[in-house]
């Protein structure tokens, strides 16, 4: 690891975390990874926000530089969060579960909502930091944990099944 490129850090980790999972998707199952990012996120974005209040109450130096690192270890741990689930979980899960005859024009509409949603990420980011650092990873952090909420309700667990046998989950 380099301390003068750290977004190659970042994206080296991300890459072992993606190579962890394809190990782990056989093994554990797609649902219950899901579950564990969703709440590997949540609870690092958590981290991240309240990091980001205290430092809104505190002048004290050293304790800033405590939560510096912590915000780092939060959003390095989200990353690999991510990476072990939401990552590349979903896009595995929409060619299991959805029928032939739907597979290309649904799988066109979810990369269409992914890029969207990751291009409102990217616009409103900076103008939710700047409103309130601390507020912005709560509601990121929310977000994660509506899809805990929502993986837990309503995703079926694909390991192992025929696409008859999942298909009839959802009747």
């Amino acid at each position: 690891f380099s301390s003068h490129n750290p977004d190659k850090n970042v994206n080296d980790i991300q890459v072992l975390a993606t190579a962890v999972t394809l190990w782990f998707v056989d093994k554990s199952g797609r649902r219950l990874l899901l579950i564990v990012s969703s709440v590997g996120m949540a609870v690092s974005l958590l981290v991240v926000a309240v990091s980001f209040y205290i430092k809104d109450f505190t002048s004290d130096s050293s304790l800033n530089t405590i939560l510096g690192i912590l915000s780092v270890v939060g959003v390095v741990a989200m990353v690999v969060a991510f990476s072990l689930g939401l990552g590349a979980i979903p896009w595995l899960i929409m060619s299991e579960i959805l029928p032939i005859n739907i597979k290309g024009l649904a799988g066109s509409v979810a990369t269409l909502a992914n890029w969207f949603f990751s291009w409102l990420v990217t616009w409103s980011a900076n103008m939710l930091l700047n409103w309130s650092s601390g507020a912005t990873f709560t509601i990121y952090m929310l977000v994660c944990a509506f899809t805990v909420a929502f993986v837990t309700v309503w995703v079926p667990e694909t390991k192992g099944r025929s696409l008859e046998e999942i298909q009839s989950s959802f009747r």
